[in-house]
């Protein structure tokens, strides 16, 4: 049997098991090492390729950069479970509450807040969905617009920094841009950090949330009953005081944490730390940090840590399995025989993690194809901050389509059953053109991805 063929039938076994719910984890590490047994027995992968696994666990172990994971993990889950964000919903939609639209302004504004801390969907959107979608319905919003609002905000933790999605996704570029360098011929490797994928997503991120926010606006004009003022009583009171002491705190921490970053203050690491100090002295501030909330919020992140480490650990037995069946080669060879060029190979390559986003996680889909097709893409001279930043945004456009996208099932979950689906689906096509809309500019002008970084490089 030949090495390719062993690597096609590995690389769709591990989909397949993985679509059947089975541990990502396990499913990489264990479909890897089953398909490394057939090919031991047939010839076709030597085993001293499995040597190298123990340096790629312990170059894991060592990465000062994922040490960040955890860490922004335990802010989000500490901004979300002290009920920090609860309350930053509250006091933005007492400040817009004169104006048109205002809660869904404010459900934007927090949806990006919660997701930059956490870059985790599913959190995000189910926190956003308890927290706003029956104030919203009770104070007359279109039910389209309500579930459209929370899904497209509870996705923006694909693309706004700092997350762990683009943590994660920038390591794995790293590693695939050395390796793309050194096979070009180029021994003085021009290293690609987190902090250049940050800068890179800063521009899109921001330009989405502005979409967003105009297209509330814009409903609020042509479509007024769709987005009514809330009443008079809810903007009552003290309004600049209390919204300044529950606004001010968060803005001041994610601003530091990011600004800190993208100025060469501090690397991820440091910042992520920051993050998680200040995230505990807001939990005290409010007087909302018990004993129950931090033991929750810890045992939260140390699941969710363990899971990224572990999935990490398969994803290095699969890549090292995958390379010595010469399944690296047959994908160069594909991708080099598209139409097109080096961009028809990226349109192949989008397409490809797109459907792929209707059935597999974000992270599952960064260590079992990004080490596949990036390497090949940055040989044909692609820029690695603007393929990082492309991937994240189509992957999240897909977490967004009808009908499997995975925002789409996460509220689903949590909403009223006088909520249908098809409300849901409805709800977010308006975001997902605006999504395609931002896929096509960053490919038509990509500066707006790599100018910030660029222009950090300089300083």
């Amino acid at each position: 049997m030949e090495a390719e063929i062993l690597a096609v039938l590995m690389f769709a076994v591990t989909c397949g098991v993985l679509m059947l719910g089975f541990p990502v984890a396990f499913t990489l590490g264990g479909v890897a090492l089953i398909f490394a047994g057939i090919g031991i027995v047939t010839g076709d992968f030597r085993p001293a390729f499995l040597n190298a696994l123990p340096s790629r666990y312990f170059g894991i172990m060592t990465n000062e950069v994922l040490v960040a994971v955890p860490l922004f993990v335990f802010m989000g889950l500490l901004l979300e479970r002290a009920k920090i964000a609860e309350n930053l919903l509250g006091a933005m939609a007492a400040c817009f509450g004169r104006l048109r639209g205002g809660l869904g302004l404010s459900v934007i504004f927090v949806g990006m807040l919660l997701a930059a801390s956490t870059g985790i969907v599913g959190a995000t959107v189910v926190t956003m969905g308890l927290l706003s979608l029956m104030p919203m319905i009770r104070a007359g919003y279109d039910p389209k617009l309500a579930t459209g609002l929370i899904c497209a905000s509870g996705t923006l933790g694909q693309i706004i920094p700092p997350s762990i999605v683009l943590v994660l996704l920038g390591d794995v570029l790293q590693g695939a841009h050395a390796a793309a360098q050194r096979e070009s011929g180029v021994w003085d490797v021009q290293p690609v950090s987190v902090i250049d994928l940050f800068a890179g997503a800063f521009i899109p991120g921001l330009m989405l949330v502005g979409f967003y926010m105009l297209w509330v606006l814009f409903l609020s004009f042509f479509r007024p009953q769709a987005v009514p003022l809330l009443k008079a009583a809810e903007t009552d009171g003290d309004l600049w005081k209390k919204s300044m002491k529950t606004l001010l705190p968060p803005l001041l921490l994610i601003v530091a944490v990011l600004g800190s970053i993208l100025a060469g203050v501090a690397a991820p690491t440091e910042a992520a730390a920051v993050g998680a100090a200040g995230a505990l002295l807001l939990g005290l501030f409010y007087k909302s940090l018990t004993g129950a909330v931090l033991q929750d919020a810890m045992r939260e992140t140390v699941h969710i840590s363990a899971m990224v480490f572990l999935i990490l650990m398969g994803a290095s037995i699969f890549s090292l399995v995958f390379r010595g069946l010469d399944g690296d080669i047959l994908v160069e060879s594909w991708l080099s025989a598209v139409p097109g060029g080096a961009m028809g190979a990226m349109l192949a390559v989008m397409l490809l993690m797109f459907v792929m986003g209707f059935f597999l996680d974000f992270i599952e889909i960064t260590f079992v194809v990004v080490p596949v097709v990036a390497p090949v893409l940055l040989v044909m001279g692609l820029d690695p901050v603007w393929i990082g930043v492309m991937i994240a945004v189509n992957l999240q456009t897909s977490f967004l389509t009808p009908p499997f996208g995975f925002a789409l099932f996460y509220l689903r979950g949590i909403a009223p059953p006088e909520i249908p689906t098809k409300t849901i689906y409805l709800g977010v096509l308006p975001f997902v053109v605006m999504q395609i809309a931002m896929l096509l500019l960053l490919a038509v002008f990509p500066q707006l991805v790599t100018w910030l970084p660029t222009l950090l490089l300089k300083q």
